[in-house]
């Protein structure tokens, strides 16, 4: 009897010491109940995309109010570009000077519409003459960036933001100047980005459960270890995409996303994992968007518990406000917030010595993205965000490495999803 007593104690003894190193690991169900859990929502994503139309702004009567650019081919960029200079030559012709109308990206002529619930761009536009000394430079990098666009498309060859910018090194001065004067012609011109034949360097990755071709050949994202599959930058090369995931996992982090394709979460729950590594380029908006609407599967993001990490998450969701014009085609619906949220920080006992003080300026982000709309619509988000302005405490994806270096992929995720605690 002693004896049995004795194991007794040790059999509690060690699962005290259990949760105590791996917190909540013992109300884990199996993982068949959570994929249970999963099939039902990506059933309910699937019907959900089925049964509902994708409003536009004319839908809303916006569209006289609202620009929007749309996807055009090479033959009709080009028209588009010769249509604009004809119509600087027949100004100048009359008299009437040198210079672009065009459309206007400060914040004020941004408006989030919630019906869409994205951010779009108003109708407003500025002049930008040539004959005034404040605006002559800019009105000359417009006509070079114009003038090389027409060569691009003449050509057929696409070429990245950084040759754009060795082309006139003189003229342009930095990057930020022809990148920032690309995004207006692709307004003046009425065009995506991508329509322009100039694209970003590849920056984001893709592993787990997809297949998709690249320019004709089939890549298989299983098979290609940790650091999984570069996302090709010019949306245009991939299709055939074919899937048996039961949702994509979003992540803000490099770290994290490693984390994860080292431990094959997407075979233990069939998934698949994207990343931007930060900050979310043009060439993964649009990825994440075509499997989004391809594949009918819910978008799960996992981002810091600070309000970089809501942000990150409100540019793949609604869009950024430097290319609120090209919203319609960048923006993801429907992206759920699994983690980390600010309330996860005391559920999941993550220690003090994990969390860090947020700055002044970490404060005033937080409050305000509570000001702005698109956060205002979620309740959710707004509690989270006003919890995390309140104790002014932020934490990384990495605070749960404090557990292990495995607790993310398996207690974490796993019971997030078992609890389909998302917003």
């Amino acid at each position: 009897m002693a004896d049995k007593g004795k194991r007794k104690r040790r059999r509690a003894d060690a699962d005290s010491d259990e949760e105590t190193r791996l917190p909540f690991k013992n109300i884990l169900k199996p993982d068949s109940a959570i994929l249970q859990i999963l099939k039902d929502l990506t059933a309910a994503t699937a019907a959900a995309s089925s049964s509902s139309k994708t409003l536009t702004l004319a839908d809303i009567d916006l569209d006289a109010k609202c620009r929007e650019v749309s996807e055009l081919n090479l033959l009709s960029v080009q028209s588009e570009i010769e249509s604009q200079i004809l119509k600087i030559a027949r100004s100048i012709l009359a008299g009437n000077g040198f210079g672009f109308d065009v459309p206007s990206r400060a914040a004020t002529n941004q408006l989030y519409v919630p019906e869409l619930d994205r951010i779009v761009l108003k109708d407003k536009t500025t002049l930008r003459p040539y004959a005034n000394i404040s605006t002559v430079r800019k009105t000359t990098i417009t006509t070079r960036i114009i003038q090389l666009v027409h060569q691009l498309c003449a050509k057929n060859i696409h070429v990245t933001k950084r040759d754009l910018f060795y082309t006139d090194v003189k003229l342009f001065q930095d990057q930020s100047q022809s990148d920032t004067v690309l995004d207006d012609v692709s307004c003046i011109l009425g065009c995506t980005r991508s329509s322009l034949n100039v694209i970003a360097a590849e920056k984001g990755v893709v592993v787990g459960r997809l297949i998709f071709s690249d320019n004709g050949d089939m890549i298989d994202c299983t098979k290609m270890g940790m650091g999984g599959k570069a996302i090709p930058p010019n949306i245009d090369r991939v299709g055939d995409m074919q899937s048996d995931a039961l949702f994509i996992l979003l992540v803000e982090k490099d770290a994290a996303y490693m984390r994860l394709a080292e431990d094959r979460f997407y075979n233990r729950f069939p998934c698949i994992i994207v990343t931007a590594k930060g900050q979310p380029d043009v060439a993964t908006r649009l990825f994440l968007r075509k499997m989004k609407m391809e594949l009918k599967l819910p978008v799960l993001a996992l981002v810091d518990s600070d309000p970089y990490g809501l942000k990150i998450l409100s540019v793949y969701g609604c869009g950024s406000k430097n290319m609120s014009y090209d919203s319609s085609n960048l923006t993801t619906p429907d992206i759920k917030w699994l983690g980390v949220r600010p309330s996860d920080l005391d559920k999941y006992k993550i220690p003090e010595q994990c969390r860090l003080p947020m700055t002044e300026q970490d404060i005033k982000t937080g409050k305000d993205l509570l000001e702005e709309d698109f956060v205002k619509k979620n309740p959710g988000w707004v509690e989270e965000l006003s919890l995390m302005v309140k104790t002014k405490q932020k934490a990384e994806i990495q605070a749960l490495s404090t557990f292990g270096f495995q607790y993310l992929s398996e207690v974490y995720l796993p019971l997030k999803l078992q609890q389909q605690d998302w917003l």
